[in-house]
């Protein structure tokens, strides 16, 4: 259960800053952004915030911002339909009744001549058979109401394809951006929790009954040498220490201005036979500016690891059994949860810096796939045909949809080998 709880949490985190990130850039470039939404499949709750409706969903596997002009607008009014109108005070249509009519004896019926929601922004209708045709102004901000849900309708000027190239590019970018800066935040957060680690070869804590403690090792020394070898840091006395299991050492430490030296023998790990350790762990210290450098340095290293991993996979040189789906995620971040809230703030960072790559690869169906149509559009000049660019992204959500299926299968399969 708690590793449940923590993976809806991290990733309704992820996503909502995700999908905020387009949100906001959207209703910059004054894109009509109809809904946002985390999760997918029915609505548990909504509220209408101005012009967007915020929806939580049954399914927290990801989120979406409906932007008016992406899709079809949802109703299409013909000639000869019979629609309920209602007006304000300066004689603007506010509401179109596509259906039911009867439960508003307040609107005016019309029966549709001519409709245009989008450009001049008419109705053009009569009342009965007798009675001449009238044209209708709507305001901008009407809705069309069909089974009593409302839909503000888009004028051309609010839709996603009447955005500059820029703008457009922006408001697609901004949700993979969003996610570099909350992994980033994230990490700051960790070293101010975890405090950062000393420059050199300094120790924090010493585990009872382990070789450290048996040798009298204490919180505070610092290891200057290893069998008359000077140690450069953590790193590297961890790694000088984990090719001697087994082996006795003659470590040189300096506590309260003085030097010592101490003789001991790495244990072997439980895990790897080959790998020696001496139960210590490394000095940390609080500082402020200190937890923004590493928090900077921690969010670029994560970066490369991802970047190399990618290349590694292009090359060959690792296979899809290695990638992790929904289900190794998932196993993932309850060993993260096993471990302490710092395991998890490192790995909430990663996987949001995974997000952010993943969505710009330039594949259909990302955001790297659509930010990769703009950049055609922005050098031909023009748009691609708008059918092809959705069939694109279709067969690319498909393939995308067979690669998860492979992936978790694996996932499956490694769970029940490691069982």
């Amino acid at each position: 259960m708690d590793t449940f709880i923590a993976v809806v949490i991290i990733f309704g985190v992820l996503v909502s800053i995700h999908e905020f990130g387009h949100l906001i850039l959207a209703k910059r470039a004054g894109i009509l952004c109809r809904e946002f939404a985390i999760g997918f499949g029915p609505k548990l709750f909504s509220i209408k915030k101005k012009e967007t409706v915020y929806t939580l969903r049954l399914l927290p596997i990801g989120g979406f911002v409906r932007m008016a002009g992406e899709d079809p607008e949802i109703v299409e009014i013909k000639p000869g339909q019979r629609v309920g109108l209602t007006f304000n005070n300066f004689g603007q249509v506010t509401k179109i009744y596509i259906n039911h009519l009867e439960k508003h004896p307040e609107a005016k019926a019309v029966i549709v001549d001519h409709a245009d929601l989008e450009g001049d922004l008419i109705i053009r209708g009569y009342e009965d058979e007798v009675s001449g045709s009238e044209t209708y102004e709507l305001d901008r901000k009407a809705e069309y109401v069909m089974d009593e849900q409302g839909y503000q309708i888009a004028p051309l000027d609010r839709q996603f394809g009447s955005k500059s190239v820029f703008d457009r590019f922006l408001a697609i970018l901004a949700g993979p951006f969003m996610n570099f800066i909350l992994a980033l935040v994230v990490l700051i957060v960790y070293f101010m929790l975890q405090g950062i680690p000393s420059d050199q070869a300094k120790i924090g804590q010493v585990q009872g009954d382990t070789p450290a403690a048996k040798a009298g090792l204490e919180h505070g020394d610092v290891v200057k040498q290893i069998n008359d070898e000077p140690v450069d840091g953590w790193n590297e006395m961890a790694t000088t220490i984990s090719k001697h299991p087994g082996d006795r050492l003659n470590v040189t430490i300096a506590r309260n201005g003085q030097t010592q030296d101490v003789q001991l023998t790495p244990d072997e790990r439980p895990k790897q036979p080959d790998s020696g350790y001496i139960g210590v762990t490394a000095f940390y210290e609080k500082s402020f500016v200190g937890s923004i450098q590493h928090g900077v340095f921690q969010t670029f290293n994560f970066i490369k690891l991802e970047l190399d991993a990618l290349k590694q996979l292009v090359t060959g040189a690792i296979g899809l059994d290695s990638l992790a789906g929904p289900v190794g995620i998932y196993n993932m971040t309850g060993q993260a949860v096993d471990q302490g809230l710092l395991f998890v703030l490192n790995w909430a960072g990663l996987l949001s810096i995974n997000l952010a790559i993943i969505n710009l690869l330039p594949l259909p169906a990302l955001d790297g796939g659509r930010l990769l149509f703009l950049i055609f559009e922005g050098i031909r000049g023009k748009p691609v045909d708008p059918q092809k660019e959705t069939l694109a992204h279709f067969v690319g959500f498909a393939l995308l949809m067979l690669l998860m299926i492979v992936v978790t299968w694996n996932d499956i399969q490694r769970i029940f080998m490691m069982d």
